[in-house]
């Protein structure tokens, strides 16, 4: 059993067939503020991420692109080392499947394993096999004859003698641990997901190629014929990793959290576990799971041209104001929408206006006036047991929000007690610990910035136990640079950009506010306007605002939206919950109260608003259906 102060996380290995985009940002950005938290708890973290480079995609890629297989996946695991870099990214190790020393030994001693426990066998198969999944697709899931997850791809036809896994064998025994949750999936909707998809058990999958159609690959040991499968050959890298076949991969294994994408979910819950029970090594704890990104409420596609890379983001933005951006937005195993507008939005009004106006303001009256040291009674108000418990159940989103309200906390405080004219240092003491408390707490989310205030107050460690320890009142705080500039960028310059991508605009309706979170719209623009029906999923007050609910949505094929609307006086949260009402989809989000609210609903309203009726389908009807 291994050391409980260690903690071993994990993201997936993305295909290296091109460069990153935002999704696996995302899970790069997750996964490092987890590994980040169980550093400041005191624990040892191994964090490892890296690229998967094998497999008939990359082969033909290569080809088209006129260079040798190792020289095309050379290049491409190069952007997502620079992303690592770019996004502050604490990851111990990166691991390449191309990399003979620290992971072909690995993935042959794996093998030999397996099949000296008599879970290889060979045999001949034909099937239609999707380039684009890298799997072997049956007929009764293709849609029109194509992969339902790569609809421009028709899969090959491909009959051929390959070495299979019984993973059959181990299909009951995977799908009960998960049950009982001694292989834990999070959130527990793709628990219940992968359940219903392996209801029928686990069929035994192909972990081999012919190497006459495909070169590329981990040669089988003992049969100079065939080249090891992707799935046989990638999912290892958690042990070649940390060492593997070395002992001293024990010392982090098991991994205590994969972090993995929704299409992943799969391949890390049922071949992944069935290999490791097979090896009769000990399963990972937990497969955390987060959800897909759209751009400006669209699909990603590379045919519409709006996947936002993000090593070209990082050019225009700090890695921390993508960071915050991206764990504030989207709940944890949500789907999203990725907004520049949005990401610009809460930079200036939440980053600039709210943290770094702080300590900017507190810098500078230190700086003239001294502080004293005295009890720090406004450090009551942080809710520190909540924000913890917030970390531990991964909603790093809600943890951000506490951490957030004390920073308002913080500037009402200064803003009462007036410092600037009472000239009283114990305040001014006061809020200086709450800063580097403030610092300490948000140092997952955004390191860089954390630094920067550590340098200014005199240097203290990011460590939870941190917390207890007063600020050094003797520290010579100055007034430094500023921590987050506010960044002008016209919304015109936006609306070309997306236009220029030949996407949908999101629509900009004239719209005549009549109530808070309420407006009128000018429906002479009704044909850019996309209407959708969705489910009110949740319904939740805003912290000082008295007219606004907080909506969760369900819009079927859009994913999770979240809207504000003014509807306090006329709906209660019960009436609400649950009910089916016409969304506008494509409306650009804008900040309310401090949340994103993306998108509006539909409502009549009597002249004099005393009275607002939502607009509901007459009969039930699916979430996310269009309407018009």
């Amino acid at each position: 059993m291994k050391n409980k102060k260690t903690f071993y996380i994990t993201t997936t290995i993305p295909y290296a067939n091109a460069p990153p985009h935002i999704g696996f940002a995302l899970e790069l950005v997750e996964a490092d503020i987890l590994a980040r938290y169980h550093t400041l708890i005191g624990e040892e973290v191994f964090f490892l991420t890296g690229t998967d480079e094998h497999g008939s995609k990359n082969y033909k890629m290569a080809k088209e692109a006129d260079l040798t297989p190792q020289k095309f996946v050379d290049k491409n695991s190069a952007f997502f080392k620079e992303l690592t870099k770019a996004l502050d990214i604490s990851n111990n190790n990166f691991i390449r499947t191309t990399d003979k020393l620290a992971h072909w030994p690995g993935v042959i001693e794996l093998w030999k394993i397996l099949e000296k426990n008599g879970d290889l066998y060979k045999k001949k198969y034909e099937g239609n096999y999707c380039v684009g999944c890298e799997r072997f697709v049956t007929e009764k899931d293709l849609i029109d004859g194509k992969c339902p997850n790569h609809l421009n791809l028709i899969p090959e036809r491909i009959s051929e003698e390959n070495y299979f896994f019984k993973l059959s064998k181990y299909s009951s025994k995977i799908t009960n641990l998960i049950k009982k949750n001694e292989l834990k999936i999070y959130p527990d909707k793709w628990k219940n997901d992968f359940l219903s998809l392996v209801e029928n058990g686990l069929t035994d999958v192909s972990f081999s190629r012919e190497k006459k159609h495909l070169p590329w690959g981990i040669p089988v040991s003992g049969d100079e014929s065939q080249v090891m499968y992707v799935w046989c050959d990638a999912l290892p890298n958690y042990l070649t990793g940390i060492g593997f076949p070395d002992k001293k991969y024990k010392k982090y294994w098991p991994c205590n959290l994969h972090v993995v994408g929704k299409d992943m979910l799969r391949f890390h819950a049922g071949i992944w576990p069935g290999m490791l029970l097979s090896a009769g090594m000990e399963l990972p704890q937990q497969i955390i799971v987060h959800g897909f990104l759209t751009s400006e409420g669209h699909k990603m596609s590379k045919s519409l041209g709006n996947v936002t890379n993000p090593l070209e983001l990082r050019k225009k933005y700090s890695s921390d104001s993508i960071r915050y951006y991206l764990t504030r937005t989207i709940p944890f195993g949500e789907d999203g929408d990725f907004s520049e507008q949005a990401l610009i939005e809460r930079h200036n009004n939440e980053l600039a206006n709210k943290l770094g106006n702080l300590i900017s303001r507190v810098e500078g009256l230190i700086e003239k006036n001294g502080m004293q040291k005295c009890e720090n009674e406004l450090v009551n108000e942080l809710h520190l047991e909540e924000i913890k418990d917030l970390m531990e159940k991964f909603e790093l989103d809600k943890a951000l929000g506490e951490i957030f309200s004390f920073i308002d906390r913080c500037n009402e405080y200064v803003q009462t007690k007036k410092p600037w004219e009472t000239k009283d240092k114990k305040v001014l003491y006061e809020v200086a610990d709450s800063i580097k408390k403030i610092a300490i707490l948000l140092w997952p989310f955004m390191p860089s910035s954390c630094g920067k205030i550590a340098k200014d107050f005199g240097g203290f460690k990011f460590e939870l136990k941190e917390l207890g320890k007063p600020l050094d009142a003797k520290v010579k705080i100055k007034k430094g640079e500023v921590l987050f500039k506010k960044i002008e960028l016209e919304e015109e310059n936006i609306d070309k950009k997306i236009e220029d991508k030949k996407i949908n605009k999101s629509v900009q309706p004239k719209v005549k506010m009549v109530g808070e979170g309420l407006g009128s719209i000018d429906f002479s623009e009704w044909d850019k306007i996309d209407l959708r029906v969705a489910k009110i999923e949740k319904v939740e007050s805003i912290e000082g605002a008295d007219k606004l609910w907080k909506l969760s949505l369900d819009v079927g094929e859009l994913g999770k939206r979240t809207i504000c609307a003014g509807l306090k006086q006329y709906y209660s949260d019960k009436e609400l919950k649950g009910k089916k009402i016409i969304y506008f989809s494509n409306l650009k989000p804008r900040l309310m109260k401090g949340v994103e609210s993306q998108g509006m609903l539909l409502a009549a309203s009597t002249s004099d608003h005393s009275k607002v009726v939502l607009i509901t389908p007459e009969k039930d009807i699916e979430n996310g259906v269009r309407i018009g």
